[in-house]
């Protein structure tokens, strides 16, 4: 397999926020990925592009943007060695994150795969009787090609993957998954389940029907957990004991033994995000990629899983339900689009390598900081790079 070239590592600067250098390293991006960053460059975006996107607009929000990285990550589609776009505020990320993904280049690279993909939705309808959502319950099966009928009328990307009725009292659970393309496809998925659960609803006489009955949208929750939603990635790779300690000043039983109390702590409160600042770089990866934020809570859903192997960390994670896409959206305009041209995942073809590559942007990042919490150095980078940096 043949490796992408890698792009140079971003130089810091005595003054790293003057106008001048934050243009000299925006130029030097530009000409290593021969691409065009105007907008990151403070370039405005017409307004009528937001259109059927916000409404009473004003304007557009400004955070600032970094690059961490690079990152270099086996995919499905091949080595990757990219950029990774974060949009924060909070000092210290990005260079933790950039921390990260050194040791992951040491583990040469870091293998990152979607295990599953399909975004459900769970109409509800509502019977008299347990008796009578157990006939609805029967009825399911013998509907599956009149609600493949359906979704085909309503799109030419999406289908139906899988229809998996439930009990829930006389209320019956009509879990549909569907394939999405690269895009997240909610809209697509709704209104397919309108469709499919009104057309059971007429056959089984349901009382009352909610397309969003048990809704997971938006939300953590157990069912995300277990079942994935969205795309389902796992992210896995052998750092060996010398990078760890040439670049985080820690050895792999460190890691091991921090992780265990923390998954002690994570047991008592019940937690689905079993990882330690996943939605710090999913957050960031977001906005500066034109992703739904509001997916954040389900998207942070997931575990971690170290292992020490003849004295190298293994280390894993796994998001069961990363909800990202790569058309639709907010993707195709301004700083949006530039940031995931930088990924190189942009439009059709994208979604499933971006999502491998959050994927291991989110182990870069769980990585570095167990790394500073085994250290002792999180309160001193913090102070060093962070907000409390005097001006």
């Amino acid at each position: 397999m043949t490796s992408p070239r890698t792009p140079p590592r971003l130089p810091r600067y005595d003054d790293d926020h003057a106008p001048e250098r934050v243009r000299e390293r925006r130029e030097l991006v530009e000409r290593a990925l021969g691409l065009a960053l105007p907008h990151a460059g403070g370039a405005p975006v017409p307004t009528a592009t937001a259109r059927g996107k916000i409404e009473n607009q004003i304007g557009y929000a400004q955070l600032p943007l970094g690059l961490a990285g690079p990152l270099l990550v086996d995919t499905s589609a091949g080595v990757r060695d990219v950029y990774v776009p974060l949009a924060t505020t909070e000092g210290a990320l990005v260079a933790s994150y950039s921390r990260g993904m050194r040791l992951l280049r040491a583990a040469g690279p870091a293998r990152a795969r979607v295990v599953k993909d399909g975004l459900s939705q769970h109409p509800v309808l509502v019977y008299d009787t347990l008796e009578s959502a157990q006939r609805a319950l029967a009825l399911v099966a013998g509907m599956r090609a009149r609600f493949d009928a359906l979704v085909a009328g309503i799109t030419k990307h999406g289908k139906l993957l899988a229809v998996e009725p439930d009990l829930l009292g006389a209320r019956l659970v009509l879990r549909l998954v569907f394939a999405t393309g690269d895009a997240i496809g909610i809209n697509m998925a709704a209104h397919a389940a309108e469709l499919c659960s009104a057309e059971l609803a007429r056959a089984s006489g349901a009382r009352e029907r909610y397309v969003h009955g048990q809704d997971v949208e938006k939300r953590s929750n157990a069912r995300a957990l277990v079942e994935g939603r969205g795309r389902s990635v796992v992210c896995e790779a052998r750092i060996p004991r010398a990078a760890l300690a040439e670049l985080a000043r820690v050895e792999p039983e460190q890691i091991l033994a921090c992780w265990r109390t923390y998954a002690a702590g994570y047991a008592q409160l019940g937690t689905h995000n079993w990882t330690v600042q996943a939605a710090n770089g999913l957050a960031a990866i977001f906005i500066a990629c034109g992703q739904d934020a509001a997916y954040l809570t389900e998207s942070a859903t997931g575990w971690l899983d170290f292992e020490v192997l003849a004295g190298d960390l293994v280390a894993r994670v796994h998001l069961p339900s990363l909800l990202v896409g790569t058309v639709g959206g907010g993707t195709g305009q301004g700083t949006a689009a530039e940031c995931l041209d930088v990924l190189g995942v942009r439009g059709d073809g994208g979604a499933v390598v971006f999502a491998e590559l959050i994927a291991a942007a989110v182990l870069a990042g769980d990585l570095s900081l167990l790394a500073a919490f085994c250290a002792h150095e999180f309160v001193a980078a913090h102070e060093r790079l962070g907000r409390n940096r005097p001006a």
